[in-house]
């Protein structure tokens, strides 16, 4: 819904997309929040001419006629450093992407979408193994890929308040303020995204699931696997000589849904990694 809409993270995203082209980037990989693999498996998305995912309460003619250009041969780089990495991994040459990935291309590269690979979360949900994911493909970016984990900082659907949806379709009502235990969860993961660099970085991220409102932040784990993701892309030791994390637009919908845009590292080093959590 958010990224369907004009809203400050969509201009953020935008800003991102333009600063990757600007520094040349080879291509996009993404880890989104609602494609996971069974058993000990990670898929990756090698369809040649991938379709899209409806979108509920997004209008088709804000995405039907976007191209998505899948990156065959990112894929198959994915493929062997997680094999190299010890993942059970296989391709998929029949996933359709979803809106979790390709509304965020269509905010970031509305010029045309860059050549773009999807990997898949693991359904066990592991924290630890999702960041492993990430830390397997890091080496890619000094390829010069961006890597981005799409999820949600506070994702509790159960929890949310959707009558000025049902209702007007308007999911920035905002008509009180949000819960005190998605303030809560949402601040512990600034903080930890924002004062962490390295393995630190790697700990803090895979600690919050063990926050006292992580819970009543996420009903299911589904949404906080790409922050785990990205902790491994950007938490080597290497990353503690980058600058921190910095939160660079956030978004809150349906009073209790926190949507909070990060970018770790920098084009300076010549390598990004942003997390939409």
């Amino acid at each position: 819904m958010m990224l369907g809409e004009e809203s400050t993270s969509a201009d953020y995203w935008k800003q991102c997309g333009d600063e990757a082209l600007a520094n040349g980037i080879k291509g996009v990989i993404m880890m989104g929040a609602h494609w996971d693999a069974r058993g000990d498996m990670i898929e990756v998305a090698m369809n040649p001419a991938p379709g899209k995912s409806p979108v509920a309460y997004v209008h088709p003619s804000k995405y039907v006629d976007y191209k998505l250009v899948a990156d065959l041969e990112g894929g198959e780089k994915c493929q062997a450093l997680l094999r190299d990495n010890g993942f059970n991994v296989k391709e998929n040459k029949t996933f359709e992407w979803i809106h979790d990935t390709y509304l965020i291309l269509i905010r970031m590269f509305p010029g045309g979408c860059p050549p773009t690979t999807i990997v898949s979360m693991n359904a066990r949900f592991d924290p630890h193994f999702h960041m492993r994911v990430g830390s397997a493909l890091r080496p890619l970016r000094h390829e010069r890929y961006l890597i981005i984990g799409t999820g949600g900082a506070v994702h509790n659907l159960y929890r949310n308040v959707w009558a000025p949806m049902l209702k007007y379709r308007d999911n920035f009502a905002q008509e009180t303020a949000p819960e005190g235990w998605a303030l809560e969860f949402r601040q512990s993961v600034e903080d930890v995204m924002t004062q962490n660099r390295g393995p630190a970085l790697r700990r803090g991220i895979t600690r919050l699931m063990k926050h006292p409102q992580y819970r009543d932040a996420h009903a299911t784990d589904d949404h906080f696997m790409s922050a785990c993701f990205v902790a491994g892309a950007a938490g080597d030791w290497e990353d503690e000589q980058q600058e921190k994390g910095r939160l660079g637009a956030e978004t809150w919908e349906l009073t209790n849904m926190c949507n909070s845009q990060f970018t770790l590292g920098s084009w300076a080093g010549g390598q990004a990694v942003s997390a939409a959590a």
